[in-house]
């Protein structure tokens, strides 16, 4: 109805605009005065999408004229018909609309009109853009020229005109479209009111309005259109979000206030030097005397540190040296602003945990001064909290983008017939040229909005590049001169000549020599290092100048083969030719020094594989097609940061200046300050990138706190948001990308065809040689065997046999019904060859028997039908389906159809095995025999449990082992029984499955590993040359991956989901060696320094300059030239140093070398080469987070692939966790207290309605809030008073939480122990109680005084009760509920990683040197600490100082022959490559099971998102509807009364939700009622349904279910015969109505006679209405008694 009515008023237009007068405006208010009584037709009229303020009115509506151009026109868009408004187009068709009303002016007003006409004006437009792009220019500047002044008053007049023109286009307060009634219009009145008031008032009000001028720059967004769209749907997000952010808030609070009365005061504890004389003396200042707490000279710093060295009283705390003793004194480290000693300081505490900022300072800090066991907080706040915050984040923005693009996609669709039907008519009047062009706009406003959100719609492509084409059009007479010029047809002899190139240039074996050269030239722009020798500095200049010459030869060939015409319009070519244009231009500038920028663009021939790699181009192609959708996000990004970076220079530029002495004993600013522009678009930029803890302490020194807080919080949230969207925006396009659907250019065909040829001609040369020699009778031999062979790995692959056993799966569930081939999810699959990624062995989930024979499971006909006749036994290693038969006939059926395979074929005598007889019944029954016993669960739960025990021996093998005697000899008894159980485990299951099925089978070839590592880690202990093996042991915890079915899905699902992105993988790693060899370019040879040992810092310029000085100095004997650990100078370390920047490790320190650098051997000097940030910023950009867009995407694609394939269930679980997670689906729902009568005692009966009432519930939270409040207000060393306060408020508080324990108790009884938060809420009573007397018996050391607080405050949980809590917090907890068996799942692989390697990490790096992250806390001598470790590396933190003291492998540095005392070892030297590998691989390992766990929260969340907004009803919403039910049919009738029903509907979650007024629904649904106008709930419920799913087919086999499940769950439920429907009984009311209306205008036509008799009526029907009220109600009391009876 919509659609056509906008049609007709639409095509009523095509005649032209119509020009806005005074007729027009009486029009309007003729249509207005009958606005009421058209009220429901106005209603149903929406803004047509398309003709939106600030957007090109489309040409179906007519051409416009130039009398019509800025003049008032009347309203094409139907719902602005009759709003008294008009629009006004500009030369460009831009839409501008205005009130008509009599606001300021009239709209037929000469000034009016012209001020419209001004601000209309496109030009108007560009110099309001202009003066704002100006005004940034000078924000950005410290010190402003002379003419500044008179420029920023010109600024401000244009602003003001600006203003005053809008004022009187627009009205200031009347009508639709006024001045006020934009908010950009409030920003820009405000701050240019402010501007003036500043510029002519004698307040000194300077510093502020350097602030607020600088909301100038958020101008440029109400610019553009485009930014103006990204900015409202950043709104509606963040409005999305509220839920969100109150939930984090509130989790913070808790850990915050947990935080506080764990470590109030511990980080004060150093260790002081303890005087062995007149103890007693200093004991007494110790405590008492406040200027020897001052004494910080006294306290103990490590070699290198800035603060001095926490400890704690704790036995897992750090220790204090020897002469020194643990006190707490001083103050807190990080200036002080490191602590939980009061509720503000904690709150920032642990926020900077869960942005993980330099969590590993912090980690250190606390284990040392409290202990290592409080490192379970840590790991709870940053994995676990941080984790699922995240996870919140970017499953409420990626449901927000996939919402936005879904409503996008509609909008189009119904745009897209409405202006084909104008088109339509337009086609009758018009000429085809004018119908081309309105085509071509047509379909430009169609996909406008798709395109918008979704990048990768071929059709949207198709049509941009048609659009693109029609731009680029030129004038004939330069495709005449083009053609003449540059196609050479001229001479019959340069056509053979061209002719013969054509065939060489095209030949695939040139494609294929090309392709070889572009390789050898990456690895020679790879090989350049420093320090190099002359040789090869030579090498590698010829083999420049050589791959110069052929890829000139290939341009030059190209052009004579193709033209320059032919040639310049393919893109590659282009490509190419910049490319040589650029190698003979370095070499014409040889010899200019200081052009090391230019010469890195040498890597740009990296770039040409992409023509011979089609997941390189769809890569970039899509890349591109998204930056261009998203360049409006993009450049609202930049627009923050830079607003962000110019209000730090405003804010704290001066500040920095002033107050340098603060944060440097030099007074020199830093690197990282906000003095000026540049340094502030760094740093804010650094705050984005998630490191902004260390610029925040520098802010506290130079600034207030309350202004560097709000600050750095806004562009940690505001940035945060855009990056996160941006990121989600590009990670769903890449997620769509099919590398299956790639067309290969000729370049890739041609490779491909040169690689077959190459191919076929060694399959043809390769038998003549081999078998030149060999006999008749072996050549028929070998063709029999290859045929064998052949048929084997045709007909039995491994994706077949998953293809087999998914048909199994699906014939076993469904018996028939819908199932997913492979085929069909080969097609989407998004590489070339799927089949790669299906031959990996993995272990089915069943069953240990797997591909017991392949040939049995196929015939040799090679027929299809087979597969319909494969047994169930049959089950390939990828697969889930439960065995139906026993492994016993699984068995028996193998060898049957062996021998008889063996028979058949007649193969040696030596390999036949006869079943007739003794040997082989007695071989047959020991295969039986054995494969019960590996199949037997005893059997398999004794391998687990040895495979445990032989698992956590390795934990105990730690420096300190050769110390306990006993432990090592029981390790080493234990290693020989686990050896041999192992062995005889093996030899079991090759008796019972034979080798051949034993060695196909994946998780067996590991067993087989595990085994060979079990007897070479015993050969280690018994020879001394053999010894290096016993390094290996730490594979011995493989094995618990074939143990485990859980570890099996993960990892089977991780290697489905993960080895398809290899391409994608290589593509980032391209990109990444292309930074690698520009900074070898730029920073070669540049991180050496001269370093004053004594006071480890680095020389001063003015006294070395160079390395030849450095070594000359009369001093240095031992002070080397020293290189950077993390350097540039060759590819390799290059790419360490480009993972450090990535991971945001060490990445300051790089940056800072990276700038301080002058050039090869010269000493470094402070920020002399400063615009190398630039290099990291773009790579950070372009390096790593497009990079991991792609890879993300890649991998989030393949993993709905394989969920599709799976049904679409979890992936991640197994199938007895998917019971579990229907469980607990139905756990999360479901109250978990059942309803308890009330009781008939009277007290009893007013404590029930008492603790049951709402009100009473608010007000238990209320006190829960209060008490948290009383724990925020405690602060470190607080008064006596304080305390004795603090100690009666938690008193009185236990003494409430122990009434609320006894009311409960009264009323419940019995009944009060069957609900799980009844129980917590008692035990919380009763340890409250004990911990408030306790310590006056035991003493307050023992229990302090803040396990009271925690124990009250653990009650807080309570807000996130399903039942009692906001349903918000429900909604959000949901989805992580939902995927935690998952997610445990996965957690248990991450953590036999950390097992893996930190068993690995004790035996290589156990006893380095301590220094950088190795510490006395963190370090690799136990197990423990080596967890710690790998913790700090799984959250991607510290690593880098890990790294670093691995790195100490020089004399130098660490001493290799040092006596490690209780040890043989020697030395305390690392190992650099075998740490690089070590961290780098863990690393890589790690953030790929991650990446998993985001995608399978977020996955999550999209599911249940999915289904709230499809029409489907799912277990859970008719869960909920009996929910709803029983409160409103408290005594299980199954009928609730009519008046209720609205009520009822109301109280329904979506999609059941009737939303009030709902009666007139509800009428119209006809349902049946019963005596008594009783509805049952059965027919509400159908009816309901109904509703819901309207037209889907589904719906009678939905209804039919409910029917039948709703019976068999109530097979006692009681017959009735409806008497009426609600629409008969509306129907009747209705009449009945009509009737007594009638009948009463009957009565007052009639005399006064009959009067007192209707009265006697009336009377009469009152009191029996009375007596049978009064009746129903104590039929209703009996019945209440007898059901609680």
């Amino acid at each position: 109805m919509v659609a056509s009515t906008k049609l007709e008023m639409a095509s009523s237009e095509l005649k032209g605009l119509i020009p806005f007068t005074r007729e027009s405006l009486e029009l309007m208010q003729q249509c207005n005065a009958k606005k009421h009584s058209e009220k429901h037709k106005a209603e149903d009229l929406k803004p047509n999408i398309d003709l939106e303020v600030g957007k090109e009115l489309p040409f179906v509506y007519g051409n416009l004229l130039r009398a019509m151009v800025s003049e008032p026109l009347e309203d094409v868009d139907p719902y602005y018909r009759n709003k008294k408004t008009f629009m006004v187009l500009n030369k460009k068709r831009t839409i501008f609309r205005f009130s008509a009303t009599w606001c300021t002016l009239s709209p037929f007003n000469s000034i009016r009109k012209t001020a419209i006409k001004i601000l209309v004006h496109p030009f108007f437009r560009l110099l309001i853009l202009i003066s704002v792009l100006i005004d940034c220019v000078f924000m950005s500047m410290i010190d402003m020229p002379k003419w500044g002044l008179a420029l920023q008053n010109t600024l401000l007049g244009i602003y003001t005109f600006e203003i005053l023109v809008k004022l009187i286009a627009r009205g200031i307060w009347a009508g639709p479209f006024h001045f006020f009634g934009d908010p950009w219009n409030w920003l820009d009145f405000s701050v240019t009111l402010f501007e003036h008031i500043t510029r002519y008032s004698s307040l000194n009000l300077i510093s502020i309005f350097g602030i607020i001028r600088n909301l100038r720059i958020l101008k440029i967004i109400p610019l553009n259109q485009g930014l103006k769209s990204f900015a409202r749907i950043l709104t509606h997000c963040l409005k999305k979000l509220t839920g969100v952010i109150i939930l984090t808030l509130f989790f913070l609070t808790i850990f915050s206030l947990i935080g506080m009365e764990l470590f109030m005061g511990n980080l004060k504890h150093k260790c002081l030097r303890w005087p062995q004389e007149n103890e007693t003396e200093m004991l007494h200042n110790r405590t008492g005397n406040p200027y020897y707490i001052r004494e910080t000279e006294n306290f103990y710093y490590l070699e290198g540190e800035r603060y001095a060295l926490l400890c704690g009283n704790r036995t897992d705390a750090g220790q204090c040296p020897e002469g020194y003793v643990c006190i707490k004194a001083g103050v807190n480290p990080d200036h002080g602003y490191t602590n939980f000693d009061s509720f503000g300081w904690a709150l920032l505490a642990l926020f900077r945990l869960m942005t993980q900022d330099y969590p590993e300072a912090l980690y250190h800090q606390i284990l040392y001064a409290s202990g290592k066991i409080y490192m379970i907080f840590f790991v709870m706040i940053s994995f676990w909290f941080a984790f699922y915050i995240a996870s919140l984040f970017l499953g409420i923005l990626a449901m927000s983008y996939e919402e936005e693009k879904q409503t996008a996609a509609e909008k189009a669709k119904k745009i897209e017939p409405e202006f084909q039907q104008s088109l339509t008519e337009l086609q009758e009047g018009k000429k085809a040229t004018e119908t081309k062009t309105t085509q071509i706009e047509m379909k430009k406003k169609s996909t406008s909005m798709i395109t918008s959100l979704d990048m990768l719609d071929d059709a949207t492509l198709r049509h941009k590049e048609e659009l693109k084409k029609s731009r680029k059009r030129c004038a004939f007479h330069w495709y005449r001169f083009s053609k003449t010029l540059l196609i050479w047809n001229c001479s019959p002899c340069w056509l053979k000549l061209k002719d013969f190139v054509h065939v060489v240039i095209m030949d695939p074996f040139t494609d294929l020599f090309l392709t070889i050269c572009i390789i050898l030239n990456i690895l020679f722009l790879a090989s350049e290092h420093y320090p190099m020798s002359v040789e090869t500095s030579n090498v590698l200049s010829i083999g420049n100048m050589v791959f110069i010459g052929i890829f000139t030869t290939e341009m030059i060939f190209k052009i004579i083969a193709m033209h320059p015409y032919g040639y310049f319009q393919v893109g590659w070519n282009i490509y190419d030719s910049l490319i040589v244009f650029h190698g003979f231009t370095e070499l014409c500038l040889e010899n200019f020094h200081g052009l090391a920028v230019f010469r890195s663009f040498r890597v740009l021939r990296i770039f040409k594989l992409g023509k011979y790699w089609p997941t390189f181009k769809i890569l970039m192609l899509t890349l591109g097609n998204s930056i261009v959708t998203l360049k409006d996000l993009v450049l609202l990004l930049f627009t923050f940061i830079f607003f962000s970076a110019v209000v730090g220079l405003k804010l704290f530029g001066s500040n920095y200046k002033e107050c340098v002495c603060n944060i440097d004993e030099g007074c020199q600013l830093p690197h990282w300050h906000m003095n000026d522009f540049f340094h502030s678009f760094l740093n804010v930029f650094r705050i984005v990138c998630g490191e902004w803890i260390e610029t925040l302490w520098d802010c506290f020194q130079v600034a207030s706190q309350f202004s560097c807080i709000p600050f750095y919080m806004m562009v940690i949230l505001i940035g945060n948001l855009l990056i996160l969207y941006l990121f989600l925006a590009l990670v769903s396009s890449f997620s769509s990308y099919k590398a299956a659907t790639i067309e290969e250019n000729d370049e890739a065909k041609n490779l491909h065809c040169a690689m077959a040829r190459i191919k076929r001609g060694i399959n043809y040369m390769l038998p003549k040689i081999l078998c030149k020699k060999k006999k008749v009778l072996e050549k028929t031999m070998d063709n029999i065997s290859d045929i064998y062979v052949k048929e084997n790995i045709s007909d039995h692959t491994l994706s077949e046999l998953s293809n087999t056993q998914d048909f199994l799966k699906d014939k076993e569930k469904s018996s028939g019904t819908e199932k997913n081939t492979m085929t069909e999810n080969e097609s989407q699959s998004l590489i070339p060859s799927p089949s790669v990624s299906e031959t990996v062995p993995i272990a089915s989930e069943e069953s240990d028997i797997e591909n017991l024979d392949n040939k049995k499971i196929q015939s040799k006909s090679g027929d299809g039908s087979s597969k319909e006749k494969v047994k169930q036994s049959s089950s390939s290693e990828c697969s889930t389906v439960d065995i139906a038969i026993s492994e016993e006939e699984m068995v028996y059926e193998h060898e049957k159809l062996k021998h008889f395979k063996n028979g058949y074929e007649r193969r040696s005598s030596s390999a036949q095995i006869n079943r007739e007889s003794k040997k082989g019944k007695i071989w047959q029954n020991m295969g039986k025999t054995c494969c019960k016993i590996v199949e037997n669960s005893c059997f398999k739960c004794f391998i687990g449990l040895v495979t445990l025990l032989s698992t956590g021996a390795l934990a105990f093998e730690d420096i300190y082992i050769d110390q306990r005697k006993t432990i090592k000899i029981l390790l080493e008894y234990a290693d020989m029984i686990f050896t041999y159980i192992f062995i005889l485990e093996m030899l079991l299951k090759w008796m019972a499955y034979g080798f051949k099925s034993y060695f196909t089978n994946g998780w067996y070839r590991l067993e087989f590993i595990v085994v060979i590592v079990f007897c070479l880690s015993l050969m280690g202990k018994s020879r001394e040359e053999l010894k290096p093996l016993i390094s290996i042991k730490f594979l011995r915890a493989l094995r618990v991956l074939s143990q485990f079915e859980r570890m099996k899905v993960v990892v089977r699902t991780l290697i489905k989901t993960t080895l398809p992105t290899a391409n994608v993988f290589l593509v980032c790693l391209m990109i990444w060696l292309a930074f690698g060899i520009i900074g070898v370019h730029l920073f070669a040879g540049t991180f050496y320094e001269c370093i004053d040992l004594t006071s480890g810092e680095r020389f001063p310029i003015s006294e070395v300059m160079n390395r030849s000085q450095c070594e000359s100095l009369v001093f240095n004997e031992s002070m080397p030239w020293e290189n950077a650990k993390l350097n540039f100078d060759n590819v390799g370390i290059s790419f360490l140093s480009l993972l450090q920047v990535a991971t945001f490790n060490g990445w300051i320190t790089i940056m800072n070398s990276a700038v301080d650098s002058t050039g090869v051997d010269m000493q470094p000097n402070f920020e002399n080469n400063i615009y190398m940030y630039c290099y990291f910023v773009v790579f950070i950009i372009i390096g790593l987070f497009l990079p991991l867009s792609m890879l993300i995407g890649a991998i989030v694609a393949n993993f709905n692939k394989y969920k599709m394939k799976k049904g679409g269930a979890n992936i991640f679980i197994t199938v007895k966790q998917k019971k579990q997670y229907r469980a607990l689906k139905k756990l999360m729902y479901e109250d978990s207290q059942k309803p308890v009568l009330r009781p008939g005692n009277k007290f009893q009966g007013f404590i029930f309605d008492l603790v049951t009432n709402q009100v009473f519930n608010v007000i238990i939270m209320v006190l829960i809030c209060f008490q948290a409040i009383t724990i925020m207000i405690q602060s470190d060393e607080q008064s006596l008073q304080m305390d004795i306060a603090l100690y009666w408020i938690n008193s009185v508080f236990v003494m409430l939480y122990a009434g609320e324990c006894v009311l409960k108790l009264i009323v419940f009884h019995c009944n009060y122990f069957t609900s799980g938060w009844n129980i917590f809420d008692f035990m919380v009573v009763v340890f409250s109680i004990t911990g408030l007397f306790l310590p006056l018996t035991v003493g307050y050391y023992l229990v302090p005084p803040s396990l009271v607080q925690l124990i009250l405050l653990s009650r807080i949980i309570h807000i996130l009760r399903p039942e009692k809590g906001p349903k918000m917090f429900h909604d959000l907890l949901l989805p992580l509920m939902l995927s935690l068996p998952a997610l445990l799942n996965i957690s248990l692989l991450i953590f036999l990683v950390m097992f893996v390697y930190a068993i690995f990490g004790m035996y290589s790096f156990a006893y380095v040197k301590k220094g950088g992250g190795i510490n006395d806390v963190s370090n690799f001598e136990t197990f423990g600490s080596s967890m710690l470790c790998l913790f700090q590396v799984t959250v991607f933190s510290g690593w880098d100082q890990m790294l670093d003291a691995i790195f100490n492998s020089k004399w130098s540095d660490c001493d290799p022959d040092k006596i490690n005392p209780g040890t043989q070892v020697r030395g305390d030297c690392g190992n650099p490559t075998v740490g690089i590998i070590y961290f780098v691989s863990y690393i890589l390992i790690s953030w790929l099971i991650i990446i998993n766990m985001y995608i399978v929260a977020v996955m999550e969340f999209l599911n249940i998102a999915s289904k709230k907004k499809a029409k489907t009803l799912s277990e859970d919403d008719f869960r909920k509807f009996f929910q709803v039910w029983k409160r409103y049919d408290p005594d299980r009738t199954q009928y609730i009364d009519s008046s209720k029903l609205s009520d009822f509907a109301a109280a329904l979650d979506p999609p059941l939700f009737m939303a009030k007024p709902n009666k007139g629904q509800l009428v119209a649904m006809d349902l049946p009622m019963a005596v008594g106008d009783r509805i049952h709930c059965l027919d509400v419920l159908l009816a309901l349904t109904k509703r819901v799913m309207d037209k889907d087919v589904k719906m009678e086999k939905v209804l039919s279910e409910i029917e039948s499940g709703f019976m068999l769950a109530n097979p006692f439920k009681i017959t009735y015969e409806p008497i009426t429907t609600t629409l008969k009984r509306k129907q009747e009311a209705v009449s009945a109505t009509i009737i007594q209306r009638a009948y009463k205008s009957y009565r007052l036509r009639q005399n006064d006679r009959n009067t007192p008799d209707s009265h006697v009526i009336d009377n009469d029907k009152e009191v029996q209405i009375i007596k049978e009220d009064s009746d129903f109600e104590k039929a209703e009391g009996k019945a209440t008694i007898q059901s609680q009876i």
